[in-house]
């Protein structure tokens, strides 16, 4: 007996029969990380565009620790949420251990530092070239630095989906903090790394198939919807040739 291609074969039916149990856990995990996302991106967007243009004493130790975090282990995360959201924790009166709102926050500081950090390069890059030019205009440094964002506004969506991958993707923190409960707090990357322990390999082949195919579909959503966007405009395209 195949097993791969068993598991292949029930896989494909789990999908297209839209096996109930899959489909809450789909469901759950973009509902999860499409809000830790649109958390992070209110933030980031903003801090990245600040700090693309401000300049001020200690900003080069500020920039080394925000790209620092770019690597933060998504276990590290869960475990200081785990402890600020225990019972004993600063934040235990919020009673948000082992719920959506535990998983929603674990991912939204995960994907915060990819939001910011992107974001300020993207930025800072355009007002090395224009930046004199705006502040001969009259544009002080919060206009500046939200007349460039916007002007970038293309490139930046690609950091979103760089951010929703991120939080997608992770499976450390949101096993630490939600304790993959079923029918609660189960999302498809901890779903994955329990059924494939269980020997489920159907389900959990399913999950990988969808998860891949989710974010396969973000990213040729963008990519269309920016260059339709760039060919209204009749501007030239950003980042040519870049993967999105």
């Amino acid at each position: 007996m195949n097993t791969f291609s068993d598991s292949l074969s029930t896989a494909l039916q789990l999908i297209v029969g839209a096996d109930p149990l899959l489909l809450s856990i789909v469901l759950r995990s973009l509902a999860v990380s499409a809000t830790a996302c649109a958390l992070a991106c209110a933030v980031g967007l903003l801090l990245g565009a600040w700090l693309g243009v401000a300049r001020f004493a200690g900003r080069g130790l500020l920039l080394t620790v925000l790209n620092t975090s770019l690597a933060l282990p998504s276990v590290v995360v869960g475990l200081v949420v785990y402890l600020l959201l225990s019972r004993s924790g600063p934040l235990g009166f919020l009673g948000w251990l082992f719920s959506f709102q535990a998983m929603v926050l674990a991912q939204a500081i995960l994907v915060l530092p990819v939001v910011t950090a992107l974001t300020r390069q993207v930025v800072e890059d355009v007002d090395r070239a224009s930046g004199e030019q705006l502040t001969s205009l009259g544009a002080g440094l919060w206009l500046r630095s939200l007349l460039i964002a916007w002007d970038e506004r293309y490139a930046l969506l690609t950091v979103i989906i760089a951010s929703f991958g991120r939080a997608i993707s992770e499976v450390g923190a949101v096993m630490i903090v939600g304790g993959n409960i079923d029918g609660f707090t189960r999302v498809m990357t901890t779903a994955i790394a329990l059924e494939t322990s269980k020997g489920d390999l159907p389900l959990a082949l399913a999950l990988g198939m969808v998860l891949l195919g989710v974010v396969l579909l973000l990213n040729a959503v963008i990519s269309v919807l920016r260059r339709w966007l760039q060919q209204r405009d009749d501007r030239p395209l950003l980042f040519e040739g870049a993967p999105t």
